[in-house]
């Protein structure tokens, strides 16, 4: 039985660490190539000679005339902070009441407020397009971030409601006994309770609206002058061709903030989802 163990657990890790290094080759190609030439990419693109290796188009990328990363980056950030505040301002007080209320009622809500966790995004931003038009919001940064908090409602929701639901009821009895309402119950007593989970709906879902390219693209338009970091690898792309010297250190400097903010702050999600899934 030791032995059957022991092999299942070989298996195991042999299969985590194939899937890991498939998962890595994409970035060893991106980091490899942002420091060549065009020449370079084109001849051998997965090695690096240290030789000819340059810093230049990642200075040239950074300083695009036709593309402002810094621009991008204030965008980006801009919207990742209000779609996170607007989701959970949202869901936080939805996830109490339906985590809190047992009737048959409050389930078929929770259920039609989840199933859109399974509908694509793509399928729906064409309708939404008509519709932000017709209020006048299309191709501003409000009818982006309404649109990209409807998206990650679902899925915090869901989250949020997990939460609440594993933390005991009688925190609630003995709030309502001190003479405690519902608002202050939820703003004082649960919503402090739930800062491990609250810390990895933020990083999920700022990591969906960082990496996000199809919502801002074609809601803000590319006559809005408003853009986020991730529509610059799209700038960086010929109609005929493409200089890969700018699409590469575009990517790079489109993925690696983000991605530095999750390796930070994965101990966060971890410890959040691990507080979910255990009953208290």
């Amino acid at each position: 039985m030791k032995k059957t163990l022991t092999s299942a657990a070989t298996v195991q890790g042999a299969f985590i660490t194939l899937v890991s290094l498939g998962m890595l080759v994409p970035m060893y190609i991106l980091v490899v190539n942002t420091f060549k030439s065009q020449q370079e990419i084109l001849g051998n693109p997965f090695t690096l000679d240290l030789g000819t290796a340059t810093f230049q188009h990642l200075a040239d990328a950074w300083n695009n005339p036709d593309f402002s990363i810094p621009k991008g980056y204030g965008t980006t950030i801009t919207l990742v902070l209000c779609v996170n505040v607007l989701a959970m301002g949202v869901c936080a007080p939805a996830a109490y009441v339906l985590a809190r209320t047992s009737k048959p009622m409050s389930r078929l809500l929770l259920f039609f407020f989840i199933a859109g966790m399974f509908i694509p995004t793509q399928v729906i931003l064409v309708p939404v397009i008509f519709v932000l038009r017709a209020v006048g919001l299309m191709g501003t940064m409000p009818g982006l971030i309404l649109f990209m908090t409807a998206t990650t409602t679902p899925f915090t929701l869901f989250v949020f409601f997990g939460y609440i639901r594993m933390l005991p009821r009688s925190l609630d009895e003995a709030a309502a006994i001190d003479g405690a309402g519902k608002y202050y119950t939820l703003s004082r007593i649960i919503v402090p309770l739930m800062r491990p989970i609250i810390a990895t709906v933020f990083i999920l879902n700022s990591l969906s609206v960082w990496n996000d390219f199809a919502s801002p693209q074609m809601i803000l338009g590319p006559g809005s002058g408003v853009y986020t970091v991730t529509t610059g690898v799209y700038a960086a792309v010929g109609q005929y061709s493409t200089d890969y010297t700018k699409v590469f250190p575009t990517l790079l400097l489109a993925v690696v903030p983000i991605l530095v903010i999750f390796i930070v702050m994965q101990r966060h999600v971890m410890s959040g989802l691990a507080a979910g899934a255990v009953k208290g």
